[in-house]
């Protein structure tokens, strides 16, 4: 490790990146596991992505949204999976000062992108149900273009300051973190300085950029809801509800693992649980999330059966 002092900070060459060390001897059935996961993630968003691009029947809002959101889910999971691979042949994987500034920013744009599409893809769904005859004149292409665009800005001029404040900390008592990518907590853990203020801005930022769109999530489904509740026939409420039941089930899965891990005082958290619920939303959930929305959506099934 190169560290060069000046005066009262240390500047830090590298981190080192403990991954799973305490789990020796399954290293190599976890690589393989989650190899395998990498792959069918990238191959199941990458083959949506190629199904609305050939499909013209899927040129439409909702799909539009969907493909942005399957090529998001591509790098969301290229900026972390990657790197843990290697912690898992290596034990332990050293990344430079600027790989982890690098890794942690475009992770937290990545994540942050997500709330705002999600956001997006629920009011889409709004429109779609609780005003069907002015969907196309609402979701037109223009405004479909801006929404898609507003959720990619935020999503990367959002952790800028964070990704300052943090990584202006002196690090000077260890540079073994105690993960298997640079997350907020496991790095501000080996600052030397008081990181207060950097804690308090990252949390109301997060909670700014988390909970505006979901509750802009949750109001658009109360209306759903509504809507759907008074359609008089059973086959119009399954039918109505089937339109978005798989996004309301990535809604859930998406803030329901985020909300676990990021809940939690940092103070209080387990490095092992940590570590296992940033699994779920790092490794598992994008994995799930194509799978979802190609087994529950018979336009994008009928789509694939006419490519094959």
């Amino acid at each position: 490790m190169d560290r060069a002092a000046d005066g009262n900070q240390t500047a830090l060459a590298e981190f080192i990146l403990m991954g799973f060390g305490d789990l020796h001897e399954m290293q190599i059935l976890l690589f393989v596991l989650f190899l395998a996961v990498y792959i069918m993630t990238l191959a199941g968003n990458i083959l949506i992505l190629a199904i609305i691009s050939y499909s013209r029947s899927l040129h439409t809002p909702m799909y539009f949204f969907l493909g942005n959101f399957s090529f998001l889910e591509i790098w969301y999971t290229a900026s972390t999976t990657p790197k843990m691979l290697r912690t898992l042949l290596t034990a332990h994987e050293a990344i430079s000062f600027f790989g982890c500034i690098t890794q942690f920013y475009f992770f937290s744009s990545m994540a942050i992108t997500e709330c705002f599409l999600l956001a997006v893809m629920s009011y889409d769904r709004y429109v779609a149900i609780c005003s069907p005859l002015r969907y196309m004149a609402i979701m037109n292409s223009k405004v479909c273009l801006q929404m898609a665009a507003g959720s990619w800005i935020s999503g990367f001029l959002t952790p800028i300051l964070t990704t300052v404040l943090t990584f202006r900390l002196p690090f000077c008592a260890s540079n073994e973190i105690d993960h298997f990518f640079c997350d907020l907590a496991p790095v501000i853990k080996l600052s030397c300085a008081d990181a207060h203020v950097a804690k308090t801005i990252t949390f109301i930022m997060a909670s700014v950029v988390t909970m505006v769109p979901f509750l802009l999530t949750v109001v658009s489904y109360a209306n759903i809801l509504s809507t759907i509740l008074r359609v008089p026939s059973t086959m119009g409420k399954q039918k109505a509800f089937s339109t978005c039941s798989s996004h309301l089930i990535v809604v859930t899965l998406f803030y329901g693992t985020l909300g676990i891990i990021y809940a939690v005082p940092t103070a209080s958290q387990s490095p092992g649980l940590n570590k296992m619920f940033s699994l779920l939303y790092t490794v598992i959930t994008p994995m799930v999330n194509p799978i979802i929305y190609s087994l529950r959506n018979k336009e994008v099934k009928e789509a694939l059966r006419k490519i094959i």
